[in-house]
């Protein structure tokens, strides 16, 4: 699929030539910058995504970093941070044998031997797009290596007798392997689509299966007034509360709204996604400016936590707009474009965020 995206930022008068130098000046900051970067050489070969709030490397922040990359045509960075990932987080035994050590320390030791899921579907993500963008004749092959990762995620059980990442009869993804729960924004079945054409054959109807699936599921978690979409949920959409949180609208549900937006760039609006488009661009204005962000219920009610990433906030509310148009649309564009990357030791998670919006809202976040 080879397809030119419009340049949503038009509305609110950025060029596309103002747009593109936006896209560049961030990839900078987020890779080069002294201060502000967050990515770090660590062997001659091998680089890494520093999560800047808990000092670690994630294969969340791995993964995002590589589809950043291909984004952004800089194979040389895409291969250190694959290298990286082999190198250190790939686990080689025992049931999750196959997966990737969700956390590890900055010089590759484990802080834990267990994967999370969202990590290994932007892997295999960032891979099909690399095969396709720049081939699997080099250092790695990256069709291979992508199809290996969905091997395991499907048809882990009968490879190592661990967990797949997948419930095999509702086909939806777990928050990890071993729980019988989910994550909503771990949903990306505009990933899955294309799972379905480029992973093994044999797996072709799973995926598209969990595609449909996901995009149901999507819509039964998120609120019908508001919008909002929980943390953690369960098969059913409900919330579950984790982690001594008392609260399910929080820092990994905010990606509910990027991910909405992509999933419409590449294969067009849903009835269901612009409902929750819009409803909950209309209940997010009513909560400005950022820094009166909290955590919520999902009916809206504020708790006293400040959102941990407000930043992150605003760029997903204004990739939403992809999805659905309400009438603070080309508010929620100039919010944005306005808005500079986060700085401080909280910037990793929103600046990902950030830059993916930044992406699609600019045209440029493309299937290869």
């Amino acid at each position: 699929m080879d397809r030119t995206y419009p340049n949503y930022f038009e509305a609110v008068g950025l060029s596309r030539a103002d747009t593109d130098a936006r896209i560049q000046r961030s990839f900078d900051t987020i890779f080069f910058d002294p201060e502000e970067k967050f990515y770090h050489d660590v062997d001659a070969d091998s680089g890494c995504m520093e999560d800047t709030g808990n000092h670690d490397a994630r294969t969340e922040g791995m993964s995002y970093g590589m589809m950043m990359c291909v984004q952004m045509d800089r194979q040389d960075l895409f291969d250190k941070l694959w290298q990286f990932s082999k190198r250190y987080m790939l686990l080689t035994e025992g049931p999750n044998a196959g997966y990737f050590a969700w956390s590890v320390q900055l010089n590759g030791v484990h802080n834990a031997e267990g994967p999370a899921p969202d990590g290994e579907e932007y892997f295999a993500m960032a891979l099909f797009l690399a095969d396709k963008r720049w081939g699997s004749q080099g250092k790695f092959d990256y069709l291979s290596d992508a199809r290996e990762i969905l091997r395991h995620c499907v048809h882990q059980t009968e490879l190592t007798g661990g967990d797949p990442m997948w419930n095999p009869e509702n086909k939806l993804i777990k928050f990890v392997p071993g729980m019988e729960i989910s994550d909503p924004s771990y949903h990306l079945p505009h990933f899955y689509t294309l799972f379905a054409e480029r992973a093994d054959e044999r797996d072709a109807a799973f995926w598209r299966s969990a595609a449909d699936a996901s995009r149901a599921y999507i819509a039964l978690s998120a609120h019908p007034v508001t919008g909002l979409s929980a943390e953690y949920a369960d098969y059913g959409g409900e919330p579950i509360l984790l982690f001594h949180k008392p609260w399910p609208w929080y820092s990994d549900a905010y990606r509910v709204m990027m991910n909405i937006g992509l999933d419409s760039l590449w294969f067009g609006r849903r009835p269901e996604y612009e409902k929750i488009a819009v409803n909950i661009q209309h209940f997010l204005f009513s909560q400005l400016p950022e820094e009166n962000y909290r955590a919520c219920m999902l009916d809206g009610t504020r708790t006293q936590e400040p959102a941990m990433h407000p930043t992150a906030i605003t760029a997903c509310c204004a990739a939403s707009v992809i999805a659905g148009e309400g009438e603070h649309a080309n508010h929620w564009l100039r919010r944005f474009a306005d808005l500079p990357l986060r700085k401080g030791n909280r910037r990793y998670y929103d600046n990902c965020l950030y830059f993916f919006c930044l992406l699609m809202l600019g045209g440029r976040y493309r299937v290869y």
